[in-house]
């Protein structure tokens, strides 16, 4: 088979799909090179997705002009209106962020895997222009006039733009020769829901600790909540041999019983997740962009790795929308833009997550000292606190 298309995007990820749908409402055609031609099923009500992501308003933004927020199950959908962090030791620094402060009506929302996913693959399936196409990618060329993806099974997609939305491990990013900065954290991010005795209230926590690593209990629906600990590698290994009830119980000590007794949602569920922190050198190639975790891979303890993809997304559909008449989808002009378009703000991400990570990860008690008393400071100073979270919100302060 021959496919053409204005713009081919290889990979099935949210990222991705919302990338796809963008362009495909911009009048663009658009050809999806999908590994699987599996759907996301909507959850059941039955059990929680452990893995979710805290959405902000850029993610929020996007997601409303392609029609896909109103489709989520919002019964499945939990605000953010505020976020306390606390540091470690007897002296633990706290620092509070609240909506009414950062003059929005939430800082975030809590959203399950599958509920996103199945929202996407819905709208997909109603899209002008759009092709799915399920095989596998095996070459990729670059032209003057083009590029050309080949299929292992022969199959050939043309288009003027290849985006590369396929993860951290991008195969379009290795057919570019684009080389890595790497660097694995040693940790992992053990997820998993519970039920809890006391109300969260609409807050998301999160403790940094130097010895456990950074564990952070995010609002679900209801008495829930989500947990995701960065765990060093040999404290996770014993977290996951362990019960999920004996987890429940380390996370409810550890966390002072915020959130009073913790028991796992049924049916139990627990996911692990290698931290790593990856930087390309470049975000595009000839005929070739990159987004999403093929472009950058963060730390979690900010949550703010599918907001910086959904970020790419909007940048990049934005940008090949707005180009002018004369110029393709894959021109060398629309690509540089967008590279310097999101320089600025995954440089920002990476800088602020990877320091972070580094500053707590020390067991060294003047500097823990340090840093409480740095968190403290900072929640008594008002403007700096709300330039930070209009920061991660995505909005201007």
């Amino acid at each position: 088979m021959h496919f053409q298309s204005n713009i081919c995007i290889v990979g099935n990820g949210a990222v991705g799909k919302a990338a796809a749908l963008g362009f495909a409402q911009a009048g663009l055609s658009v050809t999806l090179l999908a590994p699987r031609a599996v759907p996301a099923e909507p959850a059941q009500s039955a059990s929680w997705d452990v893995r979710v992501y805290a959405l902000n308003q850029i993610a929020h933004d996007l997601l409303s002009s392609l029609k896909v927020w109103q489709a989520l199950d919002a019964a499945r959908v939990a605000a953010v209106d505020s976020m306390v962090v606390r540091g470690d030791g007897e002296q633990a620094g706290n620092l509070a962020f609240d909506a009414f402060g950062a003059r929005a009506g939430a800082l975030a929302w809590i959203v399950e895997d599958s509920n996103l996913n199945h929202a996407l693959d819905t709208a997909l399936k109603f899209a002008p222009n759009m092709r799915i196409v399920t095989g596998r990618a095996a070459r990729l060329c670059a032209a003057t006039e083009g590029a050309t993806v080949q299929l292992d099974n022969g199959d050939v997609i043309e288009a003027s733009l290849v985006v590369g939305a396929d993860g951290a491990q991008s195969w379009v990013r290795g057919q570019c020769d684009i080389g890595i900065d790497y660097r694995s954290y040693g940790q992992r991010a053990i997820v998993t829901n519970f039920e809890c005795t006391r109300p969260h209230h609409a807050t998301a926590y999160q403790w940094f600790t130097s010895t456990e690593g950074i564990v952070a209990l995010l609002p679900l629906p209801g008495q829930r909540a989500s947990l995701v600990w960065s765990a060093p590698e040999a404290l996770a290994q014993t977290l996951l041999r362990e019960p999920l009830s004996q987890l429940a119980e380390r996370v409810a000590q550890l966390s002072g019983h915020q959130l009073g007794q913790l028991h796992p949602v049924q049916p139990e569920s627990v996911k692990a997740f290698p931290l790593s922190l990856l930087r390309p050198h470049a975000i595009v190639a000839p005929r070739v962009a990159l987004i999403g975790d093929a472009a950058h891979v963060v730390h979690p303890l900010a949550g703010h790795g599918m907001n910086l993809g959904f970020a790419d997304a909007a940048a990049l559909v934005k940008l090949v929308a707005e180009r002018e008449q004369h110029r393709d989808c894959g021109d060398e002009r629309i690509l540089a833009r967008y590279s310097r378009a999101r320089k600025e703000d995954i440089f920002l991400m990476q800088a602020a997550t990877d320091g972070l990570e580094r500053l707590f990860a020390v067991d060294f008690e003047p500097l823990r000292v340090a840093r409480n008393l740095g968190l403290n400071l900072v929640n008594k100073l008002p403007v700096l606190k709300r330039a930070l979270i209009s920061h991660a919100m995505g909005k201007k302060p």
